[in-house]
């Protein structure tokens, strides 16, 4: 039996395929490889980006969910810790309905740095004076 050398070859794509895998602009990967935060080669005049080092950028990509403040994290959901969108979601409602609450003070947030972060009593109280009554009288209507 004779083994043959196989030469694996690396997976490769351009700048448009990586942007399609990762569901963002060209313009955001072509920014990604000038700050040197995904590798790429470049051979001639296009760039070309290793399926490995295409996953290795995603998985250290920024994540809000991982924020860290003070130690510890923001959105830390099992001690009951929300961001605007969390609750945005978890309320069927936009984020600048979120946002607004939290301003005119139907809704108590704190401040954390530059985010506003939301405990689950405060989105059940809200939940339950205002999101629920408003839908109550959309029903009677």
């Amino acid at each position: 039996m004779v083994q043959e050398n196989k030469v694996e070859e690396k997976k490769v794509v351009s700048i448009t395929e990586a942007a399609k895998l990762n569901k963002v602009t060209r313009q955001a990967i072509y920014v990604a490889i000038k700050l040197n935060k995904l590798k790429a080669t470049k051979e001639t005049t296009r760039w070309t980006i290793n399926l490995d080092d295409l996953e290795a950028y995603r998985n250290q990509k920024y994540s809000r969910t991982k924020s860290v403040f003070d130690g510890e994290l923001l959105f830390d959901n099992t001690k009951g810790y929300f961001s605007v969108n969390q609750v945005a979601e978890m309320l069927d409602v936009p984020a600048q309905k979120i946002y607004y609450a939290t301003r005119i003070g139907l809704l108590k947030a704190d401040r954390k740095g530059a985010a506003w972060v939301i405990h689950h009593d405060h989105v059940k109280e809200y939940q339950e004076k205002y999101v629920q009554k408003k839908n109550r009288r959309r029903q009677a209507s």
